[in-house]
Parts: C-alpha cells; sequence; structure tokens
C-alpha cells in the first residue's frame, strides 16, 4: 500500500478525484490511502493566516513558514516518510519513470504550492523532491498532486483489474502506444488492420512495436534520443 498525505491550502480541491473509478477502488481495497490535510488549521494567529507579502516588495504572496513546519513535523512524528515533495512549475517535470520509482515508495507528503510559493527556507531544510507536471502554471497544486496521485497509484499491484495494462501504457517502454482497435471488425469502410485479426501473436506483437516507433518518431521524435 502507498500512503500520500496531502496538504493544500484548499483541500475541498482534492474531495472529487479520489472518490471515483480506479483510484477510489484503490482506497476500498485498502492498496491505497490519501488524506488531504488543511494547511489552515495549522494557520497563524485568530485568522489562522497561512500567507505574507514578500521581502523585498513585488505582486504576490508567499505561503508562511510556520504552518508548513508545523504541519509537517506533525505528520513525521506519526510515521517515517520516504519523500516530501513538493509540487512547483520549476520543479523537475514529472514524467512515466518518475512515477514508477513513486510507486515503490510507502508513505509519501504532497505539499501543494499556492501563490508566489512558499517560503525559501522550508524548499531548503525540508523539501526532499520538487515535481513540475508541465512548464505552466496553475492556480494551485491540487490538480498537480491529483495527477501524481493517480499516474503512480495505477502502477500499484491489484489496482487494475488486468496488472499487464500498466505495462503497456504510453512511455512505460519510453514509446508512445500503438493504435488499438475493438469491435465492429469493419464500420463504414473503415477496417481493422488484418495483423490484429490474425490470432498470431509474435507478428502482433511485431506489429504494435512498429507502430509505437513510427508513432513515437512522428508525435514526439525527442523520446528516441533515450531508447
Amino acid at each position: 500500500m502507498i500512503r500520500f498525505d496531502i496538504i493544500s491550502a484548499v483541500p475541498s480541491l482534492l474531495q472529487s478525484p479520489f472518490e471515483h473509478s480506479i483510484l477510489k477502488r484503490a482506497v476500498d481495497r485498502k492498496l491505497l490511502k490519501v488524506q488531504v490535510h488543511d494547511l489552515r488549521a495549522y494557520g497563524i494567529g485568530p485568522h489562522k493566516q497561512i500567507d505574507d507579502y514578500a521581502y523585498g516588495g513585488g505582486a504576490g504572496m508567499v505561503m508562511k513558514i510556520e504552518p508548513i513546519f508545523n504541519i509537517i513535523n506533525h505528520l513525521k512524528k506519526q510515521r517515517e516518510y520516504d519523500d516530501i515533495i513538493y509540487l512547483t512549475p520549476d520543479g523537475t517535470l514529472f514524467d512515466q519513470r518518475k512515477a514508477n520509482q513513486l510507486s515503490l515508495k510507502a508513505n509519501l507528503i504532497l505539499l501543494c504550492g499556492h501563490y508566489k510559493g512558499i517560503d525559501e527556507r522550508i524548499r531548503e531544510q525540508l523539501i526532499t523532491q520538487e515535481i513540475s507536471i508541465g512548464d505552466y502554471v496553475l492556480s494551485g497544486a491540487e490538480l498537480a498532486s491529483a495527477v501524481v496521485v493517480d499516474a503512480v497509484s495505477r502502477l500499484i499491484p491489484g489496482v487494475l483489474n488486468d496488472e499487464t495494462s500498466a505495462l503497456t501504457d504510453s512511455f512505460q517502454d519510453g514509446l508512445i502506444a500503438p493504435p488499438v482497435y475493438t469491435r465492429p471488425e469493419e464500420f463504414s469502410g473503415w477496417k481493422v488492420p488484418s495483423v490484429l485479426l490474425s490470432g498470431h501473436k509474435a507478428k502482433i506483437n511485431e506489429w504494435r512495436y512498429d507502430q509505437s516507433i513510427k508513432r513515437t518518431k512522428q508525435r514526439r521524435p525527442d523520446l528516441l534520443k533515450n531508447h
């Protein structure tokens, strides 16, 4: 089982992603544990303040050091964590290889950034990994945390009904997945490639590999550099 503790300034944004489909089944089967923590519960003063103006001026607010330190310290007293991950646009780009690595962990903290980010001292002293899901900026990292949890969770044995399914996903072998087809065999004159109907497993695998190479070359030639 993998446990994710997600620290968020807006925890309500994460109610839906974990209550449906594959992730819900994983939670119900006790293969996955997702606990969302409200950072504001650890806020400072009567108004539970979690942000403040940046030293040196400039637009935007910065997430305060004390609430983040206090909640992480509280969680670390309960269990040992493999990584404390900060989700931020300037982190390492999240990919399938990273998802595979995280799927081998047991306990992970995901800290969702907001505003102009968090006090740099937290990044320097407590964060062990920084992850970005793309070269763009979101209003907050809650959606990014859901992406990470989803991508990692499907790799946990038992989460998918067919455990070989995750092994044939795009990027799992460094290539884009080949085209897929289902019934009917012909529709409006559009036919399924005959090799897929042949029953010849070796030829089907060869066709799929060739199609993966072709599609990757057309759509993501950068991936072939490392293949």
